[in-house]
């Protein structure tokens, strides 16, 4: 309902500053070792992302969450997705609408580093964040 690009469907485009809070985001929301508990340091960014969702009200979020390859890959599953639950009930007790984001967990099937390493598990065990147009 927001006039936006021809290039972005119509849709208004993300402000630099927005994308680079949900890059960022990938790196600053922490976990419990092992838990789905958010540590209170990332309260800061997820408050962002819940302004974020406010100004744009035309888009969703999708939420992902990973893990690195320790542990069974079912546990690994689950954890991952109650990450990314985590985050959305946060954002949904700030006042964004639950019925605007989704959350799924991927476990250890995406790696974006390499898992024989300390610093690769680290990069892995994250909760990626997309806003896009609601369709």
């Amino acid at each position: 309902n927001t006039p936006g690009l021809i290039s972005n469907n119509g849709c208004p485009e993300l402000k630099k500053e927005d994308k680079e809070v949900l890059d960022l985001a990938i790196k600053a929301v922490q976990f419990e070792t092992a838990k789905a508990t958010i540590r209170t340091a990332s309260y800061a960014v997820l408050d962002k992302i819940a302004d974020i969702m406010a100004r744009y009200p035309d888009f969703v979020l999708a939420i992902s969450g990973h893990t690195d390859s320790q542990g069974s890959d079912t546990a690994n599953l689950a954890l991952s997705e109650n990450r990314a639950k985590a985050c959305l009930e946060y954002l949904a007790s700030k006042g964004v609408a639950a019925a605007r984001i989704t959350a799924k967990g991927y476990g250890e099937s995406k790696p974006i580093a390499d898992n024989l390493t300390a610093a690769g598990r680290e990069k892995n065990r994250r909760v990626e964040f997309e806003l896009k147009p609601k369709n």
